[in-house]
């Protein structure tokens, strides 16, 4: 797995792409948003590694021009307490965060969680569906009425489960560690966020027909008609 890095702090990038190369990872550093959005938009990368807070050409700015023609999956490196720009990222598209400092053996484990995400473990004809809604793990896939949806990792796992499920509620906690791969924190609010990104994208597809219903105190399923 090739894994770009975008961070200007070139001590830590060094000390990144020496870790995850003991890993089993290649990694390619960027040391500007420029360079990285060049980098990651030529589309040679499994995952990006991206900062936040860059001089000129910021994280979240690369995530939002990245996010207008790639699905590649990206993880935030974010302040330690800067909730704001977590969220900012997730409802940009960002499919994980890690706050500063980053400690390189949760790094390894959230790359591992979101590329298995976007793996197609599963077999290729094994396809979910929902009135006109279909999604296949194998082919990392989903359509309605065939024509595709739009999603990144964190969105395609997320619908997945909800589809899975049928009926059944999927609870919050549930959902954080089998479709994003870790344990819902307390007041952590990603699967709430990647969940309106979903909504949003299911509505401007399905319009009414479809809706994702919230379960308040619990979690979310996935439902027929007006919400």
């Amino acid at each position: 797995m090739h894994i770009l890095l975008i961070d200007d702090d070139a001590e830590l990038a060094a000390m990144l792409t020496e870790y995850l190369g003991a890993e089993g990872f290649a990694a390619t550093v960027a040391l500007n948003g420029e360079a990285g959005l060049e980098a990651a938009l030529a589309g040679h990368y499994d995952a990006v590694v991206l900062d936040v807070m860059m001089p000129r050409l910021g994280g979240i700015e690369v995530l939002r021009r990245l996010r207008e023609k790639s699905r590649v999956p990206v993880i935030m490196l974010t302040a330690k307490g800067d909730d704001i720009e977590r969220v900012i990222g997730l409802e940009m598209g960002a499919d994980d965060y890690i706050p500063k400092p980053c400690y390189p053996r949760e790094l390894v484990a959230r790359l591992r969680a979101v590329l298995r995400r976007t793996g197609g473990t599963a077999p290729a004809d094994d396809t979910l569906r929902l009135d006109a809604l279909s999604l296949s793990p194998g082919r990392h896939e989903a359509a309605w009425k065939g024509q595709p949806l739009d999603l990144t990792a964190s969105e395609f796992a997320l619908l997945e489960m909800l589809l899975a499920a049928g009926e059944r509620v999927s609870t919050k906690d549930e959902l954080s560690e089998k479709a994003l791969g870790r344990k819902r924190q307390p007041y952590d609010r990603s699967v709430d966020v990647h969940m309106s990104n979903l909504r949003q994208k299911l509505a401007a597809a399905a319009g009414e027909t479809l809706h994702i219903e919230t379960v308040r105190g619990i979690g979310y399923r996935l439902g027929r008609g007006a919400a």
